[in-house]
């Protein structure tokens, strides 16, 4: 029996998927940079095949979410939703980095063979005129390894530290957006559905087995940190919002 994922991703606005084994069963996306909670649950809903307000425990074996690199809210809306509906449903909950996701949609592009240990630096807009960044090796066709940090950087400071845009191809939905500093995009692929292959990928380092269907083993908060599968949000930045002096004076 295959392993049924709900695939949520808040980094660049809302988009679901819910995936069995191999099959992309549906799939759906909200763009817009707002209101990810409101279009959230009625995306999940829909690739669900539940109507709004049905409980939809029996529709997946497990939930993997982006982690971010993204903005607060945005990223909080995916993380929370996530764990309530893990929760809810009584499934286990993993998280992946949307730099890992992006690096890995564009591996299956230049090295679907997975042969080549082929490397990529994967970006995702941070605005404010700065990129969210990592370097990634191809690990075999399901995962990839982070080689450096996370970080949010300007894109000239990032163009100084990495080798050109020949030698390590610029991936993600950012790889264009400073072309002329960082050096030109080569893939620009993200497809939400790709966090299932990653988690399974790591899923089956992380307990040695391959897991199918709700036999999910449990996995110890350690071993989700080792294998790069924790929930831990990747904010980068602290958020935009700050309590005031007078505010906190008054809060004592």
């Amino acid at each position: 029996m295959s392993t049924r994922f709900l695939c949520i991703d808040t980094a660049m606005g809302s988009r679901v998927a819910l995936v069995d084994g191999d099959e992309v069963k549906a799939a759906a996306q909200a763009l817009s940079a707002r209101a990810h909670a409101e279009a959230l649950m009625g995306l999940i809903h829909e690739v669900c095949g539940r109507p709004e307000g049905e409980s939809l425990k029996g529709c997946f074996d497990a939930i993997v979410v982006g982690r971010g690199p993204a903005p607060f809210t945005g990223l909080r809306a995916g993380l929370v939703t996530a764990q309530a509906l893990g929760f809810s449903c009584s499934v286990p909950v993993y998280g992946v980095s949307a730099l890992d996701l992006a690096a890995r949609c564009a591996l299956d592009q230049l090295d679907p063979a997975g042969q080549q240990g082929s490397e990529v630096l994967a970006l995702l807009d941070a605005r404010r005129k700065e990129l969210y960044a990592a370097r990634f090796r191809a690990q075999g066709t399901d995962d990839v390894q982070l080689l450096d940090e996370y970080q949010v950087v300007a894109p000239a400071d990032l163009a100084a530290q990495v080798p050109p845009a020949e030698e390590l191809p610029r991936v993600g939905p950012a790889a264009s957006l400073y072309s002329e500093v960082v050096g030109a995009g080569q893939v620009e692929a993200y497809e939400v559905a790709g966090l299932a292959r990653i988690a399974q990928a790591r899923l089956g380092g992380a307990t040695g087995m391959e897991p199918e269907g709700s036999q999910l083993a449990a996995v110890e908060a350690a071993k989700l940190a080792e294998f790069n599968l924790e929930l831990t949000p990747l904010y980068l930045r602290r958020p935009d919002v700050q309590v005031s002096k007078s505010t906190k004076s008054a809060l004592g």
